[in-house]
């Protein structure tokens, strides 16, 4: 009969498995996706490095998952955000505004995710939450221009262009933390967004 682990057993390893998660994000956040070693991420949590291949196959697995839960809270959240309440322009307003003061806020880790070199399984999924994130912003163009808030246009292309300029814009900033210029960034950047849509800046 074969062995199946206890309640507690399950337990115990869902919560190293989870230690292990915070611990590489917060080595990543730190020193980047190479220099975030197996070995280091171990040591954080407190265990052998061989013990960290009893949860990830590899360390491109780990870094997957520490990828897919960090940007995955920035999707969800820049989500809320554009399908929250307001008129399309404001929502569209908002969700670059909150993009990039989250990203101004934890620079380490949003550089990681936007711009950070990475392994091809990391650089994978960074192609795929750009998608999700396009997705987002093409629905709220598309409302605006149905509802006459924004001028006919193209919504996935738009969007894709959204997409791209704000990480672009914001990738040297965030190796460079000037707190002073984090209002002008700010206001500039939802400026260009909005003129990329067509809507008034004003």
């Amino acid at each position: 009969m074969a062995y199946r682990k206890t309640p507690a057993e399950l337990s115990r390893l869902a919560a190293a498995r989870e230690r292990l998660v915070a611990c590489a994000t917060s080595a990543v956040a730190e020193v980047g996706w190479s220099q975030a070693s197996v070995t280091a991420v171990a040591d954080a949590a407190g265990i052998a490095a061989g013990s960290v291949y009893q949860h990830f196959p590899s360390k491109a697995a780990l870094a997957v998952e520490v990828f897919r839960r960090a940007a995955g809270r920035e999707v969800d959240v820049i989500g809320e955000v554009l399908h929250g309440p307001g008129d399309p322009v404001e929502r569209l307003r908002c969700g670059v505004e909150v993009f990039a003061r989250r990203a101004l806020e934890n620079r380490g880790l949003a550089y990681a995710l936007l711009a950070a070199p990475a392994e091809p399984a990391v650089g994978a999924e960074r192609l795929d939450f750009r998608r999700r994130y396009r997705a987002l912003f093409a629905e709220v163009v598309r409302e605006g221009i149905a509802g006459g808030q924004l001028p006919p246009q193209n919504g996935e292309i738009t969007a894709a262009a959204l997409t791209g300029a704000i990480g672009e814009v914001l990738v040297d900033p965030l190796g460079t933390p000037d707190e002073n210029a984090t209002d002008a960034l700010l206001a500039d950047l939802t400026a260009l967004a909005l003129r990329c849509a067509g809507a008034p800046t004003d």
